[in-house]
């Protein structure tokens, strides 16, 4: 199982190093939010194998759930939606002051 969640995270990774490196705004926008999934799944396996693990109050010592890696993967989801949020503003922005989207003219300087 552990291979299966490395394998779709190096997916996910490599899905959005390609989008980031187009031209195309909205591309790059999917290839962010693509990163962000990546790095919740990498956060999320490293939390372990969830069949053996009790919930924090139901058992002993022995069976506590570690709380770190759900903690750390909602700051995650929300520092990539915030993320999101500002891409989307700036694409924005750049299509009201200069009526297209071209990067062509940034990238040929």
């Amino acid at each position: 199982m552990i291979w299966i969640t490395a394998l779709l995270a190096g997916f996910l990774f490599a899905l959005a190093t390609w989008l980031i490196l187009h031209r195309d705004w909205l591309r790059i926008i999917f290839g962010v939010m693509v990163l962000g999934h990546g790095a919740n799944l990498v956060i999320l396996s490293s939390s372990g194998d969830p069949r053996g693990k009790l919930p924090p109050i139901t058992g002993g010592e022995a069976n506590l759930a570690d709380p770190l890696p759900q903690a750390l993967l909602l700051t995650a989801i929300v520092i990539g939606f915030a993320v999101v949020a500002f891409f989307i503003t700036l694409v924005y922005r750049i299509l009201s002051d200069n009526g297209d989207l071209d990067l062509g003219e940034l990238f040929d300087r």
